[in-house]
């Protein structure tokens, strides 16, 4: 055998040992920038240089933009009031849009986009990070689950469906009690505990590991459908759930009933964790556009292009507290109640919201016909436990100003 092919056989043995270290090192840096992301979560650390690119730093489900994609046609210029009134205190709408770190703001008006503005990181052509926005994507795939038949009904025990969550606090649970946060499985999402049963579950999230897996560990601590405690994990079992009865990724499901027919203008994305599981509870990446149809379609009820595609029973059912444990004001230290998977405020006026942590917001005031997307990264968040940091009373304030003041042309656009 002659030196050359032995040469060229040894190039090509150190040239694949190159790749395999360089694929390892790369994978390296990825972890470790993804635990440096989870770890820095409620510090006080600012977030706005994150929140527009985990796709990037995550696995994850691609979603692509619809292939009729549609635009919201422009309204008439509204500017934003200039103050607002939130525990009898006027307050300047400039500063809370910069101490919340807001990237994006937009109102939408009787199906017309009346403000459009973007700071920091946003754009309209920017993904951003949902956090719990997410569930309410979540809540309403579960709606076209019913419908197409993949779920009997919910009040079937998901274990019914998922036998993984057999044993778990999770076991005989209707799936109305956990789309009702009310599984009765033990919780502390204190953002500010680094020990909390949140924390935990978002190291797990940044490690890779199985996100359904840890679900699975969790005992109960209250009757099911007894107590409403907000648990992002009820979400992950719900996504699990989907996975399980439609045989599809939550992402390639979306991609069916949401991201095609709704018009959406912009590729979406679904962080997953390392086996290509969803982190139902809160991993979509998507631009502010996109999340304000979802707004507008359940606004509508159910209705996009004039065509009822998901039952206006089911998006009623999803924004209406039905239970005293999940009504506005059963707790006094936060004062929503709890639809499936959408808060709802005290008032006469059918608002509903999507909610996710360090300020994401699908604002929902069905009576003014307004949606209002706010996309922020408030680094204070979660450095209290209670919303003096949250903010997020704050916010509905501020929108409820936003909604009174549509179509006012005498308003002070904040600097």
């Amino acid at each position: 055998m002659g030196s050359r092919p032995i040469m060229i056989a040894r190039f090509m043995l150190f040239a694949l040992f190159s790749a395999l270290a360089s694929a390892t090192q790369a994978a390296q840096e990825s972890a470790d920038e993804r635990m440096a992301f989870v770890t820095s979560l409620f510090s006080g650390a600012e977030q706005y240089e994150r929140f527009n690119r985990l796709a990037e730093v995550f696995p994850n489900h691609h979603l692509a933009a619809s292939s009729q994609p549609r635009r919201f046609p422009l309204g008439k210029e509204m500017l934003l009031p200039a103050t607002y009134d939130h525990a009898g205190v006027t307050r300047d709408t400039g500063t809370f849009l910069r101490e919340t770190d807001t990237a994006a703001l937009l109102v939408i008006r009787d199906g017309q986009l009346v403000t459009e503005q973007y700071w920091l990181t946003g754009g309209p052509d920017v993904h951003w990070m949902s956090m719990s926005v997410g569930k309410s994507f979540v809540s309403a795939l579960i709606g076209f689950a019913l419908q197409d038949g993949y779920i009997d009904s919910i009040e079937d025990p998901i274990t019914r469906y998922v036998a993984g969550l057999k044993g778990s606090a999770y076991d005989g649970v209707r799936i109305k009690d956990i789309l009702q946060m009310s599984s009765g499985a033990r919780w502390n999402e204190d953002y500010s505990d680094p020990e909390s049963d949140i924390m935990r579950f978002i190291r797990v999230f940044g490690s890779g590991a199985s996100l359904n897996a840890f679900a699975a560990t969790l005992q109960r601590e209250h009757p099911p459908g007894t107590v409403n405690y907000y648990n992002s994990t009820d979400t992950q079992t719900l996504g699990w759930l989907l996975r399980t009865v439609t045989g599809m990724s939550l992402a390639e499901y979306t991609q069916r009933k949401l991201w095609e027919p709704l018009g959406m203008e912009s590729d979406a994305y679904w962080i997953t964790d390392d086996s290509g599981m969803e982190m139902a509870a809160g991993g979509l990446q998507v631009t502010a556009r996109d999340y304000a149809k979802l707004g507008e379609f359940y606004r509508l009820g159910g209705v996009s292009q004039g065509k009822q595609l998901l039952s206006a029973d089911w998006v009623q059912a999803s924004v209406t507290p039905d239970a005293p444990h999940v009504m506005p004001g059963h707790d006094p230290t936060y004062p929503l109640g709890y639809g499936y998977q959408w808060w709802v405020p005290p008032g006469d006026e059918g608002e509903f919201s999507a909610i996710g942590v360090y300020n994401q917001f699908i604002y929902v005031n069905p009576t003014h016909k307004v949606v209002i997307v706010k996309l922020s990264a408030n680094s204070g968040y979660g450095t209290t436990p209670d919303d003096s940091s949250w903010r997020e009373m704050e916010t509905l304030s501020l929108f409820r100003s936003i909604v009174t003041s549509v179509g006012d042309p005498g308003s002070a656009r904040p600097n």
